[in-house]
């Protein structure tokens, strides 16, 4: 028979919900996975199998058996249309949309969050994938961020997937990107070595900022190559394209170096990038409430990073052939683009610098 861990409810935790008074209690597991396993019938309140919900009175006799089971996820083929850029017996080449996943997480617990994911429209294109990432991963090498377009190579058998994955670590792949930026990016071109660590005050971040007694360990190693392509000043500020070679691949790379060092990448709300920009000049000129009210200043936003994975180049792991692949802009960031240089020309310093 499994163990069975009874907990007494204390007189001050009247009126917690159950499932975030038992987070609070079990070391290492989440609200999730409590509610969970409430769900598995695992957890008795006086004898009564309860509700996530129930709110406690104190006192109470919690008694909790097994562990919670995640139910194990396979991806699934969605008829979901995929830009194949190229495509051979042993690989292929896609150009990811932004606000697409490229798996659901291992983490995932239900079939609603292994829906839309990039994996599902491959499987259902090329119906089968090397299977070295598993059943949630099937010919995933590299990933991009969910909020990030542009090429990802996929393997379709695992002889491939593993010479690939040997490009990626001896850094033999060339992975080239362009990114917006905010601010004025003052050199030309430069590099930024920085290690990269998972932020340890919000989960969700990483940073080169590293603690010594981090939690996840030893930070990685990352570097970045950027050059600027274009300097943009506007009404709504200033803004640097750029572009952005990595050697490296580590998570969120680009837009964690680039917020290092001021540069947050447009769109990036989580680097600190602001939600949406708004017309300096008029607000400045417009000040009072009522004036405010009949003349809003104008907004712009960008419901996206503005990172872009444009270039790929690597020689072919079977052929030895040098593949070069490129992938233009998409429309939302192009367009973009042109409302800010449309900018142009409305306040002081508002004008474009091209780069070469």
């Amino acid at each position: 028979m499994p163990e069975i861990q009874t907990i007494i409810v204390p007189a001050e935790a009247a009126g917690q919900r159950l499932d975030a008074f038992l987070a609070s209690q079990l070391d290492g597991v989440s609200r999730s996975r409590v509610q969970l396993l409430l769900d598995q019938g695992g957890v008795r309140v006086d004898e009564d199998a309860p509700k996530a919900s129930l709110k406690l009175r104190g006192g109470e006799r919690i008694e909790i058996s097994g562990e919670p089971r995640p139910v194990p996820l396979k991806a699934t083929a969605e008829d979901i249309p995929l830009s194949v850029v190229y495509e051979d017996s042993n690989l292929a080449v896609i150009d990811k949309p932004a606000g697409m996943m490229v798996h659901a997480g291992s983490g995932a617990s239900d079939d609603e969050r292994n829906k839309g994911t990039l994996v599902n429209a491959l499987l259902h294109r090329f119906q089968k994938l090397s299977a070295t990432g598993g059943d949630l991963r099937p010919g995933i090498v590299h990933r991009l961020d969910k909020e990030t377009s542009g090429l990802i190579v996929v393997a379709k058998n695992d002889r491939t997937h593993a010479a690939l994955a040997k490009k990626f670590s001896a850094r033999e792949m060339k992975k080239t990107y362009i990114a917006l930026v905010q601010g004025n990016v003052e050199r030309a071109r430069g590099t930024i070595n920085a290690a990269i660590a998972r932020d340890p005050a919000r989960r969700t971040r990483m940073t080169t900022r590293i603690a010594a007694d981090a939690e996840d360990g030893v930070a990685r190693s990352a570097v970045s190559h950027y050059t600027v392509l274009r300097r943009i000043a506007t009404r709504f500020g200033k803004f640097t394209l750029v572009e952005v070679r990595i050697e490296t691949g580590r998570t969120h790379q680009i837009r964690v170096h680039m917020a290092s060092i001021g540069h947050p990448v447009v769109g990036d709300t989580l680097y600190s990038a602001s939600g949406h920009l708004t017309d300096q000049v008029a607000s400045n000129v417009v000040t009072s409430r009522a004036a405010r009210r009949n003349r809003p200043a104008e907004r712009l936003k960008l419901e996206r990073n503005f990172l872009h994975a444009a270039e790929l180049e690597f020689a072919h792991p079977v052929t030895g052939k040098q593949v070069h692949l490129k992938a233009p802009l998409p429309p939302e960031l192009t367009d973009f683009l042109a409302s800010l240089e449309a900018a142009q020309g409305s306040g002081p310093d508002t004008n474009a610098d091209r780069v070469g």
